[in-house]
């Protein structure tokens, strides 16, 4: 009788007997299961592009239908001068020739020792471009001391921090140690544990034992109602993957309970929002959201109502944006527009015309969109016969999935205002 024993980092043998499909569903649960998603993913790809993306890409394995799981965001670059800048204020010390300002903004904890910050709009010295200063230390009751790098000359005195505005941006930028540092002020990311819920989808497809002995003007069998049900199974998951709302709900005439997913549009972390027609400026802003300020990669994926499509169809092609027909991936035959940023694959999604969202659309990145099956997809015949059902043959299409998340900055919503 064949046996499964573990092998030395984590994998798993078969000793004592052949390898069985049951052993290998045992033993490797997604090995099976991605070549049923390859067949199903053949299926009118272009209708259920989220759906297909994510199955395409393979999905992991979840043991309970709530799918905990961990994000990590970026740590922020910027803050805002919270108060205003008093050159009058600082701490002068000729002897030294040094001048240490004090700042408060509104997020100092980004802010560490030894860090040089650009601000944003201030000038420094002639000729020296904006002011960039650099971090002495940071106090929680004041705020950060800083020198000028690029400083002033006030009253004579030379490398002065100069007035500084309330809500001046100071963007972060690189550290700048001594030549006798070994160390540095300590950065950890600490990732957000998260919680998701796998919805268990179904679908039926039955003949009766009649109709499948009837003679038909065309080979129409149970495997090609299977396949239409397929399809439809997934256009109704494809909204549940956008759309949902996750939550439980206790079903009164059948005493369970109901597990419902989440859908991305509300996992997103970021929303774009576009007044009246989209026009060529705002395309390069919308790109500018999608490709900046998270850790996402540079070739993203658009899917959008009919109206949007529209809107972006129409525009003329330029030096900034460029567009190319007939890109294909995970199965999908997409548009492909370049701009300075990065990528988009563009493709039309009439689910969002379905629920009267036809000018709104979605960025994501697949490389930080996940799909977990609780229970993979299966067909599994009923025998409604024997049971003294019915006389038909009957099939149960089943899965229990859902797809978060990862980073949620670097996915974006596109409204309408």
């Amino acid at each position: 009788m064949s046996t499964i024993i573990n092998g030395t980092d984590g994998g798993s043998h078969v000793v004592d007997g052949p390898l069985t499909t049951e052993l290998s569903a045992q033993a490797s649960p997604s090995l099976l299961l991605n070549e049923i998603d390859q067949q199903i993913v053949k299926i009118r790809p272009m209708a259920t592009p989220i759906d297909q993306i994510s199955r395409y890409a393979g999905s992991k394995h979840s043991g309970s239908m709530v799918v905990n799981y961990y994000s990590v965001d970026t740590k922020p670059t910027s803050a805002l001068v919270s108060d205003d800048h008093d050159p009058a204020d600082d701490d002068i010390d000729s002897g030294a020739g040094t001048c240490i300002a004090t700042l408060a903004t509104d997020n100092d904890n980004i802010f560490d020792a030894s860090d040089t910050i650009l601000a944003q709009g201030v000038d420094g010295a002639q000729g020296t471009g904006e002011l960039v200063l650099y971090v002495l230390s940071r106090d929680s009751a004041s705020g950060l001391r800083v020198m000028a790098i690029n400083g002033v000359t006030i009253s004579g005195i030379e490398g002065r921090v100069p007035e500084i505005p309330a809500g001046t941006t100071l963007i972060r930028m690189g550290r700048a140690a001594t030549e006798l540092d070994v160390m540095s002020p300590q950065f950890e990311a600490l990732p957000k544990r998260m919680e998701q819920f796998c919805q268990i989808f179904k679908m039926q497809v039955e003949q009766s034992t009649l109709q499948r002995l009837s003679n038909k003007e065309i080979g129409w069998t149970l495997s090609d109602q299977e396949e239409a049900a397929i399809y439809d199974m997934r256009q109704g998951m494809e909204k549940s993957f956008l759309f949902g709302v996750k939550g439980r709900l206790w079903n009164p005439d059948k005493r369970e309970t109901v597990m419902l997913t989440g859908g991305i549009w509300q996992q997103a972390g970021k929303t774009f929002r576009y007044t009246g027609s989209l026009s060529g400026d705002s395309l390069v802003d919308m790109m500018r959201e999608a490709f900046t300020g998270n850790a996402g990669s540079k070739r993203k994926v658009l899917i959008g109502g009919s109206d949007l499509i529209s809107q972006i169809s129409k525009l003329d092609v330029t030096r900034v944006v460029s567009s190319r027909e007939g890109v294909s991936h995970w199965g999908i035959d997409f548009t492909e527009l370049h701009s300075k940023f990065g990528t988009l694959y563009v493709l039309l999604s009439e689910v969002f015309d379905e629920v009267g969202m036809a000018d709104s659309g979605i960025i994501i990145d697949p490389e930080y969109m996940q799909k977990y099956s609780h229970i993979p997809f299966s067909a599994e015949a009923l025998n409604l016969k024997a049971s003294g059902v019915r006389n038909t043959d009957a099939l149960v299409l089943s899965e229990a999935s859902c797809i978060v998340l990862r980073y949620p900055n670097a996915h974006v919503r596109i409204v309408k205002r």
